[in-house]
């Protein structure tokens, strides 16, 4: 049910030491302009869907199955919003939830704790936030971090923001890690091209260092709001108990942005317990190189979920074997929860997220019948 695919000796190490541990999980919502950007993602049929994605996924996260959504889940290429594997798990297994709010454009429609951030700008701008915000998520996530971390053993932290993945290219470019053509996206077939331009014209215009820059510096110049608040929750944590950053390559840029800040700024971590945990589909995605990347940034245990969607029944799941979606809303990290607490199998995980989509599903289709 759980591959280990980089750091086999910490990443079983960290398994064995939370098995039948329950978490506190905090999504952590965001919002960049880079996915106004056409094409840049698939999380949204259009630039306007996009701006409501991570509402209407933190909407269906806190509340389930309801008749009616003031967001509807956003209709996809392919596929369905990976929330419902989220919210599968939190809701079958009771897992305290929290959901957090970094800088949206629009009004949150459930109740979130609000950070206090702003929406980023494109990257392409090279000043996606002032310092001045990217300090104060950093100070906010260290202390949410330390505050969840005191009522369980370990911390879930996912995240909800389209155009991750071409801000975590920006963010590990930035921190002088060569990360070109190794990011997923939600298209099946990667739009590495697209990403590394739009990533180059805000490097050029960001004025950094390379390597050598602060690390809060590249985030303000081409990060997102989310990844700052991140690092800072994971940093915090790590020193209660066990830390799951729960993505893809969006998870392996707060990493080692991570490293980076304890490095430059000379702040403590314990970067022994912190893991990266995923979907079967970012770690085999062949379009991508998650693995590799893992690799490259080094010292980090990416571990994967053994859930398999190639036998269900509904052909909207079955695209994820396709190459879409893939992944968000902490999808991989909660599928991985449920091994460690309940010891489910990915045939017992898979029977449960039918359930739960059979009756949306049902209910949506009464609601339009109306």
């Amino acid at each position: 049910m759980i591959y280990v695919y980089s750091q086999l000796q910490s990443g079983m190490r960290w398994l064995r030491q939370y098995s039948g541990a329950k978490p506190n999980f905090a999504c952590i919502l965001g919002f960049t302009a880079t996915g106004l950007i056409p094409g840049i993602s698939a999380a949204g049929a259009t630039p306007k869907d996009r701006e409501y994605t991570a509402i209407a996924d933190a909407e269906f996260l806190a509340q389930g199955i309801q008749p009616d959504y003031q967001h509807p889940l956003p209709i996809l290429t392919a596929g369905v919003s990976p929330t419902f594997i989220t919210r599968t798990v939190v809701e079958a297994l009771n897992i305290p939830t929290y959901i957090f709010n970094a800088g949206l454009t629009h009004k949150p429609t459930v109740d979130t704790i609000d950070l206090g951030g702003n929406p980023a700008n494109c990257l392409s701008s090279g000043r996606a936030m002032d310092l001045k915000t990217v300090k104060h998520l950093f100070q906010q996530g260290l202390k949410w971090g330390e505050k969840l971390s005191n009522t369980s053993s370990y911390l879930i932290i996912g995240e909800c923001v389209v155009g991750g993945t071409t801000t975590a290219l920006a963010v590990l470019t930035g921190l002088g890690i060569e990360a070109r053509g190794m990011v997923n996206s939600s298209h099946p077939q990667c739009n590495h091209t697209q990403k590394w331009s739009v990533v180059k014209a805000g490097l050029s215009k960001a004025n950094l260092r390379s390597q050598f820059s602060d690390p809060f510096q590249i985030v303000g110049g081409v990060g997102d709001p989310m990844q700052i608040v991140a690092a800072g929750m994971a940093i915090s944590a790590s020193h209660y108990g066990g830390v799951m950053l729960a993505g893809g390559t969006q998870m392996l840029a707060v990493y080692a942005l991570i490293e980076a800040i304890a490095d430059y700024h000379n702040v403590s971590v314990q970067l022994s317990q912190i893991v990266v945990g995923t979907t079967r589909w970012v770690a085999d995605d062949s379009t991508g190189n998650t693995v590799g990347l893992a690799k490259t940034i080094g010292g980090v245990p990416l571990l994967g979920s053994g859930l398999n969607f190639a036998t269900s029944r509904y052909p909207s799941f079955r695209a994820y074997h396709q190459g879409y979606v893939k992944e968000g809303v902490g999808a991989g990290g909660c599928a991985i929860a449920t091994h460690l607490i309940q010891n489910w199998t990915s045939t017992q995980l898979l029977s449960a997220i039918e359930i739960l989509f059979a009756r949306y599903r049902h209910l949506r289709v009464n609601s339009v019948g109306q």
